[in-house]
Formats: C-alpha cells, sequence, structure tokens
C-alpha cells in the first residue's frame, strides 16, 4: 500500500504543474518566445501521458476497491462472481499500470524527440570494411522505411568495391533520436570477405555517430560571416548536373568553447538539384556539427556517472558484433544476443532498441529512487 500512495504523491504536483502549462502554451506572449513555447509545448505532451497513466491508475484501484466491498458485503452469487473477475482483472493491471508511471516519471533526455544527422565511416579492414558499412546503411534505411521515418542522403563517398568509406545522413520522424541513440559506436563484423581468396575469417569495423538535429534557437552563428561557394555536381543525373552549379561549399570560422581554439567548419552539400535546398541542408548540418562539439561536455557528463555504456554517445566503445559464422549479432553493452542476423541486418533490430532502452530506463529509475 505504501509504494501506492508513494507513486500518487509523486503524481499529485505533477496535476498543478500540467493545468499551469496548459494555460502557458495559450499565452501570446509565450507563443511570441520560439525558445520557450517549444520547451513547454514537449513538456506539456511529457505530462499530459503521465495524466493519462495516473487517470487509469485510479480507476483501477477504485476498481479493486469496489470489487473487494462487493466480495465482502454482497449476498448475490453471480455479483460476487462478477466482482472476483473484476478484481482478478485490475489485480494483474496493477503492476503493470505502476511499471508504466515509473518509467514515465524518469527524468526525459531532452534530446529523444528530436531528428538526427548519421553518419557511418568504414574502420579497420579496408574494402571489406567499405562493404559492411555499407551493409549499416541499408540495414538503418529499412529499419527508418519500416517506422514510416524519411531518411536523405547528405553526402557519400563510395568504397572501391562497393558500400561506402563514408556517408552521412539525416533521419526525420517522431522521437528519431531516442531510438537511434542506441546506435552511436564501433561494430565489429566478423566474416570471410568476399575480397579474401583465401577463405580465411576476418575482423572488420565500422563508426556509427547519431547526432541530435540542433535547433537554431540552441546554437548562436553569425550567418553573416559564413563564406559560401558553388560547384556543378558530378555523379548520377545527366548532363543537368554538370551544367548547373547546384552543390554548395560554407566555411565557418567557429571558437570552440571547450578549448578556446578558432577551428575552420567546411561542409559540402550535393544532395539535390536545387541550389537553395542544399544551402538550407548544408546550413542545418553546420549547427548540428556545431551543436555536437558544445553538447559532448554534457553527453561526457552524463557518461561520467552512469555505470554502464547505454546510449553515452562514446563513439569509440565497441558496442556490437556480427558474427557471420553463427549467424549472430550481440551486443556487449547489455549481453542481448540475437541468432536472425539476416533478420537483424534486413532492419529488424526494434528488439535489440527495445532491450537497450529497458536497460537505460531501469538505469535511470535508480538515479531517480523510482
Amino acid at each position: 500500500m505504501a509504494d501506492k500512495n508513494s507513486i500518487l504523491e509523486k503524481l499529485e504536483g505533477l496535476e498543478a504543474r500540467y493545468e499551469e502549462v496548459s494555460t502557458l502554451i495559450t499565452d501570446p506572449s509565450v507563443i511570441s518566445d520560439q525558445e520557450r513555447y517549444v520547451k513547454l509545448t514537449r513538456e506539456w505532451k511529457e505530462l499530459g501521458d503521465i495524466m493519462n497513466a495516473r487517470k487509469r491508475y485510479i480507476n483501477c484501484l477504485n476498481s479493486i476497491a469496489e470489487a473487494k466491498d462487493i466480495i465482502t458485503n454482497e449476498s448475490d452469487p453471480d455479483m460476487k462472481e462478477m466482482a472476483r473477475e473484476e478484481l482478478q482483472i485490475n489485480e494483474e493491471l496493477q503492476p503493470q499500470l505502476e511499471e508504466e508511471i515509473k518509467i514515465l516519471l524518469v527524468p526525459k533526455d531532452p534530446e529523444d524527440a528530436k531528428n538526427v544527422e548519421m553518419e557511418i565511416r568504414a574502420g579497420t579492414g579496408g574494402d571489406e570494411a567499405c562493404l559492411f558499412a555499407g551493409d549499416l546503411f541499408n540495414m538503418y534505411k529499412r529499419f527508418c522505411d519500416s517506422k514510416g521515418w524519411n531518411l536523405s542522403i547528405t553526402s557519400v563517398s563510395e568504397g572501391t568495391v562497393g558500400g561506402f568509406k563514408e556517408i552521412d545522413f539525416a533521419v526525420s520522424g517522431e522521437g528519431v533520436y531516442g531510438i537511434l541513440k542506441y546506435e552511436s559506436g564501433v561494430h565489429r563484423v566478423q566474416r570471410v570477405p568476399v575480397t579474401e581468396s583465401n577463405g580465411r575469417m576476418q575482423t572488420s569495423a565500422a563508426t556509427v555517430a547519431v547526432l541530435p538535429e540542433a535547433d537554431k534557437f540552441e546554437v548562436n552563428i553569425n550567418e553573416g560571416e559564413i563564406k559560401w561557394d558553388t560547384f556543378r555536381s558530378s555523379g548520377a543525373g545527366g548532363q543537368n548536373v554538370n551544367k548547373v552549379e547546384s552543390g554548395v561549399r560554407l566555411r565557418y570560422n567557429w571558437k570552440n568553447p571547450n578549448t578556446g581554439v578558432v577551428e575552420e567548419i567546411l561542409i559540402e552539400c550535393t544532395e539535390t538539384r536545387d541550389q537553395p535546398k542544399n544551402k538550407e541542408r548544408a546550413l542545418s548540418r553546420l549547427y548540428t556539427f556545431i551543436y555536437d562539439k558544445e553538447h559532448q561536455k554534457y553527453v561526457d557528463d552524463i557518461a561520467s556517472r552512469r555505470k554502464t555504456l547505454v546510449s553515452t554517445g562514446d563513439r569509440s566503445a565497441k558496442i556490437r558484433t556480427y558474427n557471420f559464422p553463427q549467424g549472430r549479432v550481440t551486443d556487449h553493452r547489455i549481453g542481448y544476443t540475437t541468432h536472425d542476423l539476416q533478420g537483424f541486418l534486413g532492419g529488424d533490430i526494434q528488439a535489440m532498441i527495445d532491450a537497450l532502452t529497458v536497460a537505460e530506463n531501469t538505469e535511470r529509475m535508480k538515479e531517480a529512487e523510482l
């Protein structure tokens, strides 16, 4: 009973805050302050989910109390039987709702709702690493398709025998970063490469980076200081691509607040044949790049407080091995293994992400003492 009351006590103060935020987001002065409005809208949605769970939890507790009252005081056997069934259903539901509420009460990572910029880079292993980077990209593409997310490639450097030396792409949709953040790190593959004539197994690697897309008001950039060049794109698209200067290149001198050193950032975008769109995407990548650099201190701080490597953003950590001879994929952070390697590379990665999410939520619940 004490645990039940403690959950209701935790929810009590949140009801008043939900009412307050509901009023604030209709205030014209708040709406005109874009940064504050976005934060409050996000909070309102999160609190709304908690209020919905609270309502279902209270209904469940009331149903249990009513059923017990009928069983104790009612003489009609049919009524007693119905009450017993009702009691069983709600007593099974109660711990499920308590677990759901505990997870909802865990402080949310404010980044989770964001879109992402991803980068896959071939590591050790030469041509084979490039092929593996290609396999990883196809895996994420199929996963994004299954979620109904939009994936657009921003830049590509192809491998000599296929795959990619490096591929950068953006993913947009609902709650993208909260799901894909677990993919950051070094992915290893163990298999006999198609490039290996002796049939020997080789271990190769590719690095995956997942960055939350930056909002403009989170990063201070003087857009007037950006130097722009345009150039003719090469590649697919026929003669039009070579005649029109649709490719854009930006250069920006940025002072790293952590080191005080001024760094030149160079970004190219040849994604579309439309120069203004390429400019817009290059600018978005600049914001995300700087945000990631400035944000790394925050990520490192979280990592130092956490005991596991789940979603710390440590890109040098070996997080997963894809073993072809044994047909398995193992995530080293939580010891999770699936023996459906082909299905996994085919984009069926949700079960792995769910297991990582549970591990992180368990850890965060301990931190929040829930």
